[in-house]
């Protein structure tokens, strides 16, 4: 009860961000066709999809990097032009790839972005603690591991108090432990600063971790956009079996009861069946299998997840 009232008093609000049927295209590549949606403030939305899908540009035009060919983008209410110095004032960005000088410190180089929007030393200090690399102040930023620099990065564009933060694929490339580190650095700013955040990523784990929804796009279009629990409700499957075999085991898989499809995969006689119910069909695939004397190497049972819905939508893999 107490998500549904926090979702309708975001709703209520003026959206932060506005996008209305957009579309960019860049020679004969339609990078984007027809995208709308709004995000309210203090709202985390996930922008997942493959690479190639049209996340950046979506992103780089609401950074007002991009113009649209078509349609609308307004950040609280008010469109790029004209508006240039007061919508940078609010914005935290991190691009894909940040280059640093690499003769200069961490301290130094935060210093440094504090200087444009004339902050002093302190907020530099501060910002140092908030993405943890007090003890990195005096490395050059040219002898900091991928996820430090990752942090600094994110640093830099928390430097001026954003209200609206665009973070575009921030972990790519990072080990686990440091993906995880600048997930809580994120959730700890959602919950002291109410920042709004639009995160592009290919990665289902951190889009469901950090965001109240994820918009799916895929060759320039949303497939889908709301909550994990909406999202997840679209497969017309409840749940899924992975089983696998040392060579074809002979068995019409989908034909056994509650199968509604059968997914072969890119590896040799690993198979998905989407099932209506896992303890429907199970039983009658174990005794097959025992009475046909076949080898299972593999076997899991699991809940459909966003990847899954991306194959019932395109007949791809998310991440492929």
């Amino acid at each position: 009860m107490l998500k549904f009232l926090f979702y309708f008093q975001k709703q209520m609000q003026q959206p932060i961000i506005n996008v209305e049927n957009v579309k960019k295209s860049f020679r004969t590549v339609k990078a984007v066709q027809g995208i709308s949606l709004t995000i309210a403030p203090g709202e985390f939305v996930a922008i997942l999809g493959p690479n190639g899908a049209g996340k950046t540009t979506l992103v780089e035009m609401i950074e007002g990097i991009q113009k649209p060919d078509e349609g609308e983008i307004l950040i609280k209410g008010m469109p790029w032009k004209g508006n240039e110095h007061k919508l940078n004032r609010i914005l935290g960005i991190s691009l894909q790839e940040t280059w640093f000088i690499e003769k200069l410190t961490v301290f130094e180089t935060l210093r440094l972005f504090a200087s444009f929007y004339r902050l002093d030393k302190d907020r530099a200090l501060e910002i140092m603690h908030i993405v943890e690399l007090q003890e990195k102040k005096n490395a050059y930023t040219k002898n900091l591991s991928g996820g430090q620099r990752q942090r600094l990065a994110l640093g830099i564009s928390l430097l001026n108090y954003p209200e609206l933060l665009l973070l575009d694929e921030p972990t790519t490339g990072l080990d686990p432990n440091a993906r995880h580190d600048i997930w809580e650095i994120l959730h700890k700013l959602k919950d002291e600063k109410n920042t709004s955040l639009v995160l592009t990523t290919h990665y289902m784990e951190e889009a469901e971790f950090l965001c109240d929804r994820i918009v799916i796009v895929d060759k320039g279009k949303v497939l889908a956009m709301g909550t994990m629990e909406e999202l997840l409700a679209q497969c017309s499957f409840n749940e899924i079996i992975e089983i696998g075999f040392e060579e074809e085991p002979g068995i019409r898989l989908h034909l056994l009861p509650g199968v509604l499809n059968v997914r072969k995969n890119t590896k040799p006689n690993l198979f998905a069946l989407d099932v209506t119910r896992i303890t429907q069909t199970l039983p009658v695939l174990l005794k097959e299998l025992e009475e046909r004397n076949v080898e299972v190497q593999t076997l899991i049972c699991r809940k459909p997840t966003l990847d899954d819905l991306f194959i019932s939508l395109t007949g791809r893999h998310l991440n492929a």
